[in-house]
């Protein structure tokens, strides 16, 4: 059984284990060495030479092998941290429901994209998407279709992503946002279009229901622009134009900083 060490006291207690094994093989391999070189009657006369080059000889020996065990063992013990420190700092960027980029992920992954466009001079192309009336279809259907649908669009967007190369992320709730690099205005409506329309075409099917489910893509483009939440806010106004001019639809959205674009 795996000792848990969650206490000072556990600390403590563990140390004293450990010093108490290494006091004890420390003991018994003396006693086997000094044996095996100087013999067991305890009477007899051995040289000093003898008895010191005994004791250095079992002294390199012991400290060798106990070293060789410790250092093992802590290695395997560092092993184990930097899986868990990996396996937690993935967690902590990943949306567990769609096994996107949680906002987190996201943000950090789009920060170091828009930092390496800016030095290739190559413009930046941030999506916002939205799945419209959401809130009425958990409503209608409940929070297990709901789901579902989140899962849906998240695998055609992470389609998407993996052929054309784009960052993709959970945003919040039922938003979505997606990064591309190098691709000019008309490429960037093309591809929120592409999706759009691939979108309106799935039915989302779940214990004898079904529903299509359209979503909302806002756009923009930067070039010379790496501070994120500035180009999110003009891509979530771009959201808002789509959402309020019926839904289901792409628009595109500048501000007056980023139209070098």
């Amino acid at each position: 059984m795996t000792f848990q060490i969650t206490t000072r006291g556990d600390v403590l207690r563990y140390t004293a284990g450990r010093v108490a094994v290494a006091v004890s093989v420390t003991v018994i391999l003396v006693a086997l060495a000094t044996t095996l070189h100087l013999g067991t009657d305890l009477d007899a006369r051995v040289r000093v030479g003898d008895v010191e080059f005994a004791s250095i000889c079992t002294g390199i020996v012991i400290s060798a092998l106990l070293s060789a065990v410790l250092t093992f063992r802590s290695a395997l013990l560092m092993r184990d941290l930097t899986l868990a420190r990996s396996e937690l700092v993935q967690i902590s960027r990943t949306d567990q429901l769609t096994g996107l980029l949680n906002r987190r992920g996201f943000d950090e992954a789009a920060g170091l994209a828009l930092r390496s466009a800016l030095a290739a001079g190559l413009p930046t192309v941030v999506f916002m998407c939205d799945i419209d009336h959401f809130k009425s279809i958990n409503d209608r259907f409940g929070h297990a279709f709901g789901d579902k649908v989140l899962i849906e669009i998240s695998d055609l967007l992470r389609s998407f992503a993996g052929k054309d190369g784009a960052l993709v992320g959970r945003h919040g709730g039922e938003e979505f946002a997606a990064l591309m690099i190098g691709i000019t205005r008309e490429q960037a409506a093309q591809y929120a279009e592409d999706i759009r329309q691939t979108c309106a075409a799935r039915e989302i099917s779940i214990n004898g229901d079904s529903a299509r489910v359209t979503i909302s893509i806002g756009f923009t483009v930067a070039l010379d622009e790496v501070d994120l939440s500035k180009i999110m806010r003009v891509a979530d106004r771009a959201l808002y134009i789509a959402k309020h001019g019926g839904r289901n639809q792409v628009a595109r959205a500048d501000a007056p900083a980023l139209e070098a674009a």
